[in-house]
């Protein structure tokens, strides 16, 4: 009956229409029919059926649809089924479109158009704005057809859905949609069924070509086959899918993937390919910068195909997936597949380093030995490819598998590993090395070993147990990195002979070699001893090595060269801490070997001295020395002496004063040496000396790590294994600990590879000392050979003549003409001797070396071929014209003189200086404002102009021992000397290794003359002597201070006379600020410790009103002298108004800081006083007693012994420790001790402590047994407590940097946690303490006050109970009321 409703007549429908109450949404013409009418479907959508008889109705309907104009704005879909147009029905429908103002979707199934029909359809489509998507279904457009569509779309910019089914536009009107697609950017959705796939490859083409957004899904099915897919493309995941498609049509496709953006992912899966293809996809590979993923599985690519691939990868830097499984191609195709993933030498780069993951294999690939051999190359060099699968081979046989396991153990990028399907995987030894492999490598989570008979016999459980507990994540439960590391003696000692140019040290080396038997020296030092004298006819002496084994000793003597040349690089060879070594000086007593003139007393005091204050100066770089350096004087060519003279007697003399003056620097061996360096008998006792202060040495030194001795082998067998390589690189050395050294071995993939790493490098520097290898964290090389680097490397580099070879610019030479000149003087003079530096190292890694170790700098970092300069190359300029560029009026002149505080015994070593020049140059072109700073360089001097402030930085001195900073610039002096205390003269103090330098000021008018250094000697100030001097004069003189100038005088003639300048002019306002902050301090502490009423003192002075007070010498006259001494320093605040504020600002924020924290610590004191009623104090904390001293404890451990617990006196705001208290003893801390004390020791004896420093004066008793707490500032200050410069200030007594982080308000909810928290830690503390003391019998009022000279009392004001002292019971008397117990 409903349906029946539904249906109505023709003529209803035309009423209906034209009654402007019919609003429907979706239409749909059915012509046709038997029967003619309409039927409504949903109160929105109608179908309209007209039968042969009644199409003149379909023209009608048109007609009245167009002009109805309630229609024209709901209507929003529209189809039409087997509709036969005429020309005049396609104008009528042409009038409802083009006035339908929201129609979507026009579609039309099994439809008929004539040329004429469809051209009109055409031209309505070209002026439409509205239409989205545009349906035909089965119309028979044909190629004409499809090329009038794509006509209209040419123009058309509104539609985005385009689907044709069921039809044949041909490759015609394909090639005409490839056009319209050219051109037309609106399109989103393109959908063809077409009977031939040819029509696909023009499509998709243009689509990739053009770059398009555009869904593509191409249909066909060819003679009668059933429907599928040809190509997909969807935007929205970036993928390109291609099913099937005819050779010319795949290259058309790779042509337009090169420069396409759009696709991410091509599948070609099945495709049959050739090499043609491949040939065009290897353009592909070069210029696509977007393809990330490349499945050409099963696409029957030969050998030849994949060699085109393979090419491609050369140049691609973004594909990261390649699958090639399921392919024909062979070893050969394998080998080239993964030369560009592999390395053939260590100073090759690896030519693709984007790929991550590659398969190739299948049962007709044949990879063969040449593909094995490439598979194992690939897998021991690559750094990136992160998944490998071979796929069903059938080639590889087990031994195979076990050579790529075996090669696995030094791959530390591979994650996971497919062999499905591989018929070579069976076996225990496949199975054990596997095991092993995974042992070793704890880097590959997964092995896919699906179909392999490995699986199938079961066999593989245990791989993937394995697998799961290299997953695991280790607990780290020993903070120290080294415990489990056993120590031992050393094996190995150094000699260093030290000594100038012909002191013998070569003759001597050789012959105390020849004293060992022959024996004891093996092979490879008799082909030295032959080498040595033809490579030294032809090679500059340096720094030579010489190594010998004495009873299971191994001793090596180092020759340092004697040449200047040389003396920049011996603080790199130097010795570190607890190294087992010791030194020869060896001085000759003839000035040359070729003449009997002998050297005078001086001359050999001299050379000693040199040598000794090197050594010194070197052994100040170990924070805490072990042992003095031990010395050993030897006297060379002693032959040529007939007999004693006086002159000899002189020579022991001056040896005598020199032992005496660096007594306590240097253990001397109490023996002179005297010796012909060329006869062994000679120095037979020497040699016998050698060997038993090796000995001496080994047993004093501290112990090194057993493992050390171990990898000293491992290392020797490894430089067999690899041509006896020179030098290591560091990754080198990682895969040698993971594969040879477990304890240095990762373990899993999830363990601390920091604390891994941390004992690889720890075990590198403690070879590095001991002398086996030469390791500088810095390069990222381990030297292997000692003597080769130090000679043929470093030597070399510092002996470079460039101004010879080149033509210098400023200074600055060209990278390329430097690695040019390293090539050639890098080449031995002999044939048959090459050197061996650029077959472990290329030019450019020694230009790096040179860099790192600031032997040099870049002109301009960001620049690949930058000019250098090498500062051990300029040239000398004293002897130019010195002056200022600023020459203004209003210049400010300043000067700092920085001056070895042992100048007698310590030096700024001939290394020192040019590499701080190179040191300086980095940090100050690191500087963000450093606004086009500009810096040159001399020999000894550093020029530097930053931020409008000329600087000087001179080295000068005998031996250099100081170091002159001079400034100009047209700022204040504040600003002058700002830069050189906050950025020079930091990199100076942080450079000299260890040498304490003192900070003097020099004279100004030095520094504006540049008075030359011989005349300014005495004309500098020490800067704490100045701040002494200006705090020991009175108050009111302090700022009118003046520091008087002696004169200066050449030969009579004055070069400077007397003078005198101001203290402020010599200081800078933070210097001065600092004086009178401490004045401050020191004033306010005295005042208050010594505030006695002046009425209490009945003897008192009586005072004129005129006539100077006289400090009469009681606590009530000290107190009123302090009073007026601040009075006057109010005075002269007038006179420094900005210093004024800053001192008032620290006083203020120092007060808030104090009340702060008393305010907390009378939270915690009285927060609960339900705990037994206080009868017994909160605040205590434990003393620990070490090597007589006595230790403030702030961490709780369970076993800790020799404790002692003390109280403290709870006087509100005036906390302290009290003096001579008894305290009560602790035997052993147990575990119950620890779970009630340690959150309390945590969380508030840092606070207490901190309490404790700032009221030191109060904290008697306490010295150093406070920690440094700078960094629990944050934790007890508010969020307004300290802000803007003066609280910065305020903070520097207490660690600055720690308050920066207090600004932020703190959380509510989280505050009220924190102190629920803070209740239940204090409450189990407390209720401890009561259970310990009723344990100790100390529960009452008077053993309490016998112990801990505490009584219980309460504040009158509030009532809450305290336990204070006795002092606090006298002055505080009215204020409380004793609550005895």
């Amino acid at each position: 009956m409903g349906s029946n409703q539904n249906f109505r007549e023709l003529q209803w429908l035309l009423q209906i229409v034209k009654s402007e109450s019919f609003n429907p949404q979706n239409i749909s013409f059915y012509l046709s029919h038997q029967t003619s009418g309409c039927y409504q479907e949903t109160e929105n959508s109608i179908n309209i059926n007209i039968s042969k008889d009644n199409l003149s109705y379909f023209s009608n309907i048109l007609s009245d649809l167009g002009t109805a104009k309630n229609i024209q704005s709901s209507l929003t879909n529209l189809e039409f089924h087997r509709v036969e147009w005429g020309l005049e029905q396609v104008v009528y429908l042409g009038i409802l479109l083009q006035n339908s103002s929201n129609i979507n979707h026009l579609g039309f199934r099994l439809n008929r158009f004539n040329i004429e029909c469809l051209s009109e359809l055409c031209e309505v489509l070209k002026r439409n704005r509205v239409i989205k998507e545009v349906l035909i279904s089965e119309s028979r457009i044909g190629p004409a057809g499809a090329s009038l569509v794509a006509s209209a779309l040419r123009v058309n910019e509104s539609l985005e859905e385009l689907q044709i089914w069921e039809d044949s536009i041909g490759s015609k009107g394909a090639e005409e949609l490839s056009k319209m697609i050219e051109v037309n950017s609106t399109l989103k959705l393109l959908t063809i069924f077409d009977s031939q796939p040819i029509t696909a490859a023009s499509l998709i083409s243009a689509v990739l070509a053009r770059n398009r957004a555009m869904e593509v899904h191409i249909w066909s099915g060819e003679n009668g086959e059933r429907n599928s897919k040809v190509v997909e493309f969807v935007p929205g995941n970036s993928t390109l899918r291609i099913y099937r498609l005819h050779l010319s049509g795949s290259e058309r496709v790779a042509c337009s993937l090169g420069w396409n953006s759009t696709v991410k992912s091509l599948d070609m899966t099945g495709v049959r390919l050739k090499s043609r293809w491949a040939k065009e996809f290897r353009w592909v590979l070069e210029q696509n910068r977007s393809l990330k993923e490349v499945r050409l599985s099963k696409t029957s690519l030969k050998d030849k195909g994949v060699v085109y691939v393979a090419a491609g990868l050369f140049k691609n830097q973004s594909l990261e997936s390649l699958y090639l499984d399921g392919n024909w191609f062979g070893g050969v195709g394998v080998e080239h597949l993964l030369c560009p993933l592999s390395r053939f030498s260590a100073l090759q780069y690896q030519a693709n380093i984007t790929l991550k993951s590659v398969t190739f294999g299948g049962g007709k690939a044949k990879i063969g030995r040449d593909g094995l051999a490439s598979i194992i190359q690939m897998l021991t060099t690559n750094e990136s490819v992160i998944k490998l699968g071979i796929y069903d081979d059938e080639s590889l046989r087990a031994d195979d598998f076990v050579k790529i396991f075996k090669s696995l153990e030094r791959n530390a990028t591979l994650r996971y590993l497919s062999l499905q399907g591989c018929k070579g995987v069976r076996g225990d030894v496949v199975l054990d090395t596997i095991m092993q492999t995974l042992q070793v490598n704890p880097w590959i989570e997964d092995i896919d070993l699906a179909r392999t008979p490995l699986q199938n016999s079961g066999k593989a459980d245990g791989i993937h147990q394995r697998l799961g507990q290299n997953g695991k994540t280790e607990l780290e439960t020993d903070t120290d990195l080294f415990k489990d590391m056993p120590l031992t003696e050393p094996q190995s000692c150094r000699v260093f002979f030290c000594g100038q140019e012909y002191a013998g040290k070569t003759a001597l080396c050789n012959s105390i070699s020849q004293n060992f038997s022959s024996s004891k020296l093996p092979y490879i030092d008799h082909v030295r001893n032959l080498v040595n004298p033809v490579e030294q006819a032809v090679r500059a002496s340096g720094m030579k090595i010489k190594t010998f084994r004495d009873e299971g000793t191994k001793i090596s003597m180092w020759n340092l060269g004697g040449q200047h040349d040389f003396c920049s690089l011996h603080d790199l060879m130097f010795p570190g801490h607890g190294s087992a070594s010791f030194f020869l000086i060896i001085s000759s007593l003839f000035r040359k070997p070729s003449n009997r003139e002998p050297k005078t007393p001086a001359e050999i005091e001299e050379d000693l001295q040199y040598w000794l204050r090197f050594i010194v100066s070197n052994s100040r770089r170990a924070l805490q020395q072990c042992m003095l350096p031990n010395v050993t004087i030897v006297l060379t060519h002693f032959d040529k002496i007939s007999q004693p003279s006086q002159n000899l007697q002189l020579a022991v003399d001056s040896i005598q004063r020199v032992r005496d003056k660096f007594q306590g620097f240097i253990d001397f061996y109490p023996t002179v040496f005297t010796v012909d360096a060329r006869s062994s008998a000679s120095v037979s006792k020497l040699t016998h000396h050698v060997r038993k202060t090796s000995k001496t040495i080994l047993q004093r030194v501290p112990r090194v790590y057993q493992l050390c001795n171990d990898l000293i082998q491992i290392l020797s067998d490894w430089r067999e294994e690899n041509y006896n390589k020179l030098a290591m690189r560091w990754k080198e050395f990682d895969e040698l600990c993971q594969v040879k050294v477990p304890p240095l071995r990762i373990r899993s993939r999830n363990d601390n590879k920091g604390k891994v790493e941390a004992r690889r490098k720890a075990v590198a520097i403690c070879l590095h000392h001991m002398g086996e290898v030469m390791y500088f964290d810095e390069l990222g090389f381990l030297i292997l050979d000692c003597e080769w680097f130090c000679s043929d490397v470093l030597g070399q580099l510092v002996k470079l003549d460039v101004r010879k070879q080149s033509a210098m610019e400023n200074g600055f030479v060209s990278r390329k003409e430097v690695e040019k000149i390293l090539r050639g003087s890098l080449q031995s003079q002999i044939p048959g001797l090459s050197s061996k530096v650029f077959e472990n190292l290329e030019a450019s890694d020694l230009v790096m070396m040179m860099l790192k170790l600031e032997l040099c700098y870049e002109q301009n970092p960001s620049d690949t071929n930058s000019l250098l300069l090498i500062p051990s190359i300029l040239d000398e300029g004293r002897g130019k014209p010195q002056r200022w560029q600023l020459s203004a009026a209003d210049c400010v002149y300043a000067g700092r003189h920085l001056e070895c505080d042992d100048s007698s015994h310590t030096f700024l070593t001939p290394g020192f200086f040019p590499r701080l020049q190179v040191h300086l140059h980095n940090k100050i072109m690191a500087l963000r404002n450093q606004h086009g700073a500009t810096y040159s360089l001399e020999k000894y001097l550093i020029s530097i102009n930053i931020n409008g402030v000329f600087i000087r930085v001179e080295l000068g001195g005998q031996l250099a021992h100081y170091i002159d900073v001079l400034a100009c610039s047209t700022k204040n002096l504040t600003e002058t000397i700002r830069l050189t205390q906050q950025l020079i003269i930091p990199a100076i103090h942080s450079f000299c290794n260890g040498v304490t330098l003192t900070e003097n000021i020099m004279r100004p008018e030095c520094v504006q003359n540049l008075t030359p250094p011989r005349f300014r000697k005495t004309q500098h100030v020490s800067l704490q002597q100045l701040k002494q001097a200006l705090l020991s004069v009175p108050a009111e003189s302090m700022y009118d201070y003046q520091h008087t100038w002696d004169p200066v005088s050449d030969s009579g003639r004055p070069v400077l006379g007397p003078g005198f300048d101001l203290a402020r002019d010599l200081l800078s306002d933070d210097d001065f600020r600092e004086v009178l902050h401490r004045r401050y301090n020191d004033l306010y502490n005295l005042a208050v410790e010594l505030d006695v009423p002046p009425d209490s003192n009945p003897d008192g002075p009586d005072h004129t009103g005129n006539e100077p007070e006289i400090v009469d010498p009681s606590f009530a006259g000290i107190a009123k002298g302090v009073e007026q001494v601040l009075q006057r320093l109010k005075i002269i605040e007038q006179e420094i108004k900005d210093l004024k504020q800053e001192i008032q600002g620290l006083k203020y924020y120092e007060h808030r800081l104090l009340i702060e924290l008393h305010r907390k610590v009378n939270y915690l004191v009285n927060y609960n006083i339900q705990v037994e009623e206080r009868k017994v104090p909160n605040m205590f904390f434990f003393v620990r007693t070490e090597n007589y001293s006595r230790r403030l404890v702030t961490n709780m451990i369970s076993g800790m012994t020799a404790l002692r617990l003390h109280m403290l006196c709870e006087y509100r705001g005036e906390m302290h420790v009290v003096e001579d208290q008894i305290g009560c003893e602790m035997m052993q801390v147990d575990n119950i001790a620890v779970k009630s004390l340690a959150p309390y020791m945590k969380k508030f004896m840092k606070l207490l402590t901190f309490a404790l420093k700032i009221g030191a004066h109060l904290a008697a008793g306490m010295g150093e047994m406070i920690p440094d707490l700078s960094r629990e500032v944050s934790h007890l200050t508010g969020s307004s407590l300290m802000y803007g410069a003066a609280g910065a200030v305020a903070a520097g007594a207490v660690g600055a940097a720690a308050l920066q982080g207090t600004q932020r308000s703190r959380n509510r909810s989280m505050a009220a946690e924190s102190s629920r928290n803070i209740q239940q830690d204090v409450k189990a503390a407390q209720q401890w303490v009561v259970d310990f003391l009723r344990d100790r019998r100390c529960s009452t009022g008077k053993d309490i006050a016998e112990k801990f000279g505490l009584w219980r009392v309460r504040y009158r004001d509030d009532g809450q109970i305290a336990w204070i002292c006795r002092r606090h019971m006298a002055i505080r008397c009215n204020e409380i009321v004793e609550v005895p117990i």
